[in-house]
């Protein structure tokens, strides 16, 4: 299948390499695209600076893709992943066995794909993963910010197969005054409903909502229909 992708950038990038990466990404060493021109324009803006989304088209015909968003898969995934990657603040000792838990037991291996397609932790996403983890909010919070987030989703090129099948076929500026604006009140009005729902504290134990410390005591695994 033939995909169009965009990278958004402080500059134009005609010749991606995979040793140009950073470690330190969401899901580690790779080039970050998204098939959302809307997103990579956000990106490109995101320091407040002008940029450019970059647009590439990729064959995807017999590459080894993970993808997240698929039914076998919840939100403990992309956390997890998320984990091996990103520093988190764990506020407590029980939020760092959380932290544990979760690398352990929702652990993918992504030795073996060339590309990975799974949400974005922006500045939203990543704060309500971190409050999921130090035990401040539900599981089914964090996985309605995940998914309110719709299109933002990533495609990552991991390995150098991905890489020999993309082409660079143009490019956009991008007006940082233009693509600000709706990144800063999404992020506001999130961040307030998770200010609610911190104030209001972890349920009673009869209350049907799910949390880490639930998670772990009970030693919930991927096939329990509570995560999905």
């Amino acid at each position: 299948m033939i995909r169009t992708i965009y990278h958004g950038a402080s500059r134009i990038v005609r010749a991606p390499a995979f040793s140009l990466g950073s470690a330190y990404n969401d899901f580690g060493m790779g080039f970050y695209c998204t098939d959302s021109r809307e997103l990579a324009a956000l990106w490109a803006a995101g320091d407040g600076s002008d940029g450019f989304v970059n647009s590439y088209r990729i064959d995807d015909t017999g590459l080894r893709i993970l993808d997240l968003g698929s039914p076998q898969y919840c939100i403990l995934h992309w956390l997890g992943i998320l984990l091996n990657f990103r520093e988190f603040d764990t506020l407590n000792s029980r939020a760092y066995q959380a932290r544990d838990y979760i690398r352990t037991a929702f652990a993918i291996s992504q030795q073996n794909y060339d590309c990975i397609i799974g949400p974005r932790a922006d500045n939203v996403n990543f704060t309500f993963a971190q409050a999921f983890l130090n035990g401040e909010i539900s599981y089914r919070l964090l996985r309605e910010s995940v998914r309110s987030s719709g299109p933002d989703r990533q495609f990552v090129l991991r390995s150098n197969r991905a890489f020999d099948r993309l082409l660079f076929t143009g490019y956009d500026t991008v007006k940082s005054i233009r693509e600000s604006p709706a990144r800063i009140s999404r992020e506001h009005k999130a961040l307030r409903h998770l200010a609610h729902a911190m104030s209001a504290g972890p349920g009673r134990k009869s209350s049907p909502e799910l949390y880490i410390a639930q998670i772990m005591d009970e030693n919930i695994r991927e096939y329990d229909p509570r995560l999905r």
